[in-house]
């Protein structure tokens, strides 16, 4: 989905990252016997018989380290809101609220039904809902929808470039975003209640992006801006009351909401959301104990792990991921300009440790390439190990240093950023004696959580290697490979360029838009196109991936009817605190 970047936290200083690293190995017992109480799926839920009614009201009390960034659902691009923005916004479809596999399925939101498109796939004709009002009191209106994705290229969002650069006229607002008009791709009809969407080819993934929150429907007077701080109204359950990304934010009810599909928006159980920012993780984890917390959006530190499975196993849910962590190198600044010395540190990282950083074998699993296991086009590869093949098994110190000597990079200076949190500085600090091994000369610099997202996109701040995430938008290959390293999404610039690497490999980038344009008749075979394509792009080394992780939610005793979706991840608005 999408980036993560304030989903780890705490303040730890180097020295804490290695104990932590250490202590992690005694935890992993732990969380064995954690996950095997907990299940796959992870999570004993609470799962009152008694009516709804009685579940309704009290205040759902959320912690995180930092924010994490603009609180414009058009304009950011992190897990962290993105599960917030699941209970106040509204897409014209959306993901089915619901846990497991069914989180994937696609239902009508805004719109009344999913319509099959005409011309060829290239005509999509939306009948607009009737009688939804955003918190503000107005109805949403067909020219509300219409204005909503004009905005989508006038704030510049990340996904702009891709996601909805097939809409006529998209090409003319992405050289032009100020005067965006999307003439001929996008039209409102008053009078039938209709949005028709034209695109310049059929697109199979069309119906995802219409789901996530950069297609968030909003009024037609929303500023043509990034509106940062200040909230913009929506349509769901629950609005943005305040956000003050030094204390909090504050959700509470849509006075004008009323259910009309529990699929699409449901109904909440809490007056309020309240999600405060501030503390350490220890911190969290303690008032989350304590009972004076609800939920960590941070992973539990690992010298905790002990304390949480023994004490209060009954409130850890552990999930499986479509996610991996990794190491975007910049492509276009020295050392990593070089593809060899770019392949020398996949060699060289040591994914165990990586690993053992997070959390454990239990908490992740180590891998070489892009797309995640049992995903769409996912098929096994490592060439950066001892034993090249499908898995990965040890570093290969020596290839990586011959590598190393044969580009002429040896010595270089090298500045690896990451969020100051401890298991992403952690990371970091390891990536740094990996490089100095190396020799190269090389520093981290943490920065505030609430910028190690936007801050590296930025070609300005001259990042050359960054400690990152990525979860799904949705499943598809190109969500990962053509999201993160296709040319579309490299804008130098700006700090809406999700292609970190500014990879811009022209004959990968025109097999991505080959397996984009045979998904619509052909799922199974682009899919074997996006294996390729993932090789491919491993091969060229923009990153180093380390693992796919898993997801662990510590949650108060009083926490209810706790449901995990595989595509948003915990879905708040379906659990109860009375």
């Amino acid at each position: 989905m999408t980036a993560y970047d304030s989903a780890y936290g705490g303040n730890a200083t180097e020295g804490d990252d290695v104990n932590r690293t250490a202590r992690s190995v005694f935890a992993l017992a732990v969380v064995t016997a954690v996950a095997a109480a907990l299940g796959s799926t992870g999570g004993a839920t609470r799962n009152d018989t008694g009516r709804t009614a009685d579940h309704r009201g009290g205040t759902l009390k959320l912690l995180a380290k930092s924010a994490a960034g603009t609180i414009d659902p058009q304009v950011n691009y992190t897990l962290a809101y993105w599960q917030l923005y699941q209970a106040s916004y509204d897409s014209l479809l959306a993901f089915k609220k619901a846990g497991g596999n069914e989180a994937f399925t696609v239902v009508p939101d805004i719109a009344q039904n999913v319509p099959t498109p005409t011309n060829g796939g290239k005509r999509w004709v939306f009948k607009i809902r009737k009688g939804i009002k955003f918190s503000n009191g107005k109805t949403v209106t067909p020219n509300d929808v219409a204005a909503s994705f004009r905005r989508i290229f006038k704030v510049k969002s990340p996904t702009s470039g891709s996601f909805y650069a097939g809409i006529v006229g998209a090409q003319a607002c992405l050289k032009h975003p100020a005067t965006c008009t999307l003439k001929g791709g996008v039209i409102a009809n008053a009078k039938a209640g209709t949005v028709t969407i034209n695109l310049v080819a059929p697109d199979s993934e069309f119906k995802y992006r219409l789901a996530v929150p950069h297609a968030s429907i909003l009024p037609a007077n929303t500023p043509p801006r990034d509106t940062g701080t200040k909230p913009i109204p929506g349509t769901g359950s629950y609005y943005f009351a305040s956000y003050n990304p030094n204390k909090q934010i504050v959700m509470k009810r849509n006075p004008y909401f009323k259910q009309w599909s529990a699929d699409a928006q449901p109904d909440g159980y809490a007056d309020e959301i309240v999600q405060s920012f501030g503390l350490t993780d220890e911190a969290e984890v303690t008032e989350i104990e304590n009972g004076q917390a609800d939920w960590m959006l941070e992973q539990p530190p690992s010298d905790r792990l002990n304390e949480i499975g023994t004490k209060y196993s009954s409130q850890v849910h552990i999930s499986p991921l479509t996610a991996f962590w990794y190491l975007p190198m910049n492509t276009n600044l020295p050392p990593f300009n070089n593809l060899k010395a770019r392949q020398a540190l996949s060699y060289a990282i040591d994914r165990n440790a990586a690993v053992k950083i997070f959390g454990g074998a239990n908490l992740a699993t180590t891998s070489c390439q892009v797309l995640p296991p049992t995903f769409p086009g996912h098929k096994d590869y490592c060439p950066y190990t001892k034993n090249p093949g499908t898995h990965w098994s040890a570093p290969d110190m020596a290839k990586a240093k011959a590598l190393v000597k044969a580009s002429g990079t040896a010595g270089q200076k090298v500045t690896v950023v990451s969020s100051d949190d401890a298991v992403n500085k952690g990371m970091a600090v390891y990536v740094q004696s990996v490089l100095n091994q190396l020799g190269y000369k090389a520093k981290v610099k943490p920065i505030s959580a609430n910028i190690s997202f936007t801050y590296p996109q930025n070609t300005k701040n001259k990042v050359q290697i960054n400690v990152q995430q990525w979860y799904q938008d949705y499943p598809a290959a190109s969500d990962f490979l053509y999201v993160l390293f296709g040319c579309e999404s490299f804008h130098p610039g700006s700090d809406s360029s999700i292609n970190m690497a500014g990879f811009c490999n022209k004959k990968i980038n025109a097999q991505m838009h080959k397996a984009l344009k045979l998904a619509v008749t052909n799922v199974q075979q682009a899919n074997v196109m996006w294996a390729k394509i993932d090789k491919m792009v491993t091969d060229q080394a923009p990153m180093v991936t380390l693992f796919n992780p898993k997801h662990v939610d510590f949650v108060s005793k009083r926490v209810g009817n706790f449901t995990f979706s595989k595509e948003f991840y915990w879905l708040v608005a379906k659990s109860w605190v009375q």
